[in-house]
């Protein structure tokens, strides 16, 4: 009798595994699945198998907090119904096939604090619903085909550390309120087509690390106000139109020593300032 209860309560513990994952979160699971091809991926899931054996998923309080999935093969897009995941903490789909656009009610996942959809083949906008998700800390989407602006209220994601987008087609300004982001550690904003001025404000960021804009078009005069952070380690700010004098110091940062295009498309070198209080040199011609 002994055994049989104890059998009776390992078959119950193990329905009960497989049955306390909602149906709403199971099924967006089975849409992610099925959206990128799953029969194809690296490694699969058994979709016979309890819930919290598919790799790359992790689960607490039966709920599901995490899919880590990079480098696994997956062809396809990212699902509407993804939002469904409505705890999700983490989302690393990086390196793999993925195409089409990043869903548009993406915001809904407001529990989410790392987003990492980098090298793939994703195209369209950011959508503005990002700027929802509070809880972020940390969104990589570099190294894809995402065009448009950045979205105008990305300042309201005030825990943010790190915003990677290199190697993108996005264009425009860089919009106000990214300068309201105090938590930022690391901006990489390289290789795209950003235009217009890079702002005094940049000051603000006072935890910045890493601050590139390289191959960009950006104009006008490099804020000064970039030597009053303290804690920038590397800098690349190079080949854009930048114009005006630099201090020595933040020359020594970038990694091409402020190289920048002037209007006739030739490279030049931008003078470096031994007054920092001053601000009178300007761009070398050939």
């Amino acid at each position: 009798m002994k055994n049989l209860a104890a059998l009776f309560l390992t078959v119950s513990f193990s329905f009960s595994m497989l049955a306390n994952v909602s149906i709403t979160e199971k099924e967006a699971l089975l849409k992610l699945y099925n959206a990128t091809n799953g029969s194809q991926w690296k490694t699969k899931w058994d979709l016979s198998a309890p819930i919290d054996t598919w790799y790359g998923v992790k689960l607490q309080n039966d709920k599901v907090i995490s899919i880590l999935l990079p480098n696994n093969n997956l062809v396809g897009v990212i699902p509407n119904e993804i939002v469904n995941l409505s705890n999700l903490r983490e989302i690393d789909l990086h390196k793999n096939k993925i195409s089409g656009v990043i869903p548009y009610n993406i915001g809904d996942l407001k529990a989410l604090k790392k987003l990492n959809l980098s090298f793939n083949q994703l195209s369209g906008a950011i959508p503005e619903s990002i700027c929802e998700m509070n809880s972020l800390e940390v969104i990589e989407l570099y190294m894809n085909r995402l065009s448009g602006e950045l979205p105008d209220q990305i300042g309201n994601l005030k825990q943010l550390e790190v915003l990677s987008l290199y190697n993108n087609e996005i264009h425009g300004q860089i919009p106000g309120s990214l300068y309201e982001l105090n938590s930022l550690r690391i901006l990489v904003l390289s290789s795209n087509k950003l235009s217009g001025e890079l702002k005094p404000e940049v000051a603000n960021l006072v935890w910045l690390e890493n601050l590139s804009l390289f191959d960009n078009t950006l104009v006008g005069q490099v804020p000064l106000e970039l030597g009053k952070l303290i804690n920038l380690q590397e800098m690349n700010i190079s080949h854009n139109m930048f114009t005006g004098s630099v201090s020595k110091k933040l020359a020594s940062l970038d990694v091409f020593n402020m190289s920048m295009f002037n209007k006739k498309g030739s490279i030049v070198l931008l003078t470096l300032d031994m007054d920092q209080n001053q601000n009178k040199g300007i761009a070398s011609e050939d």
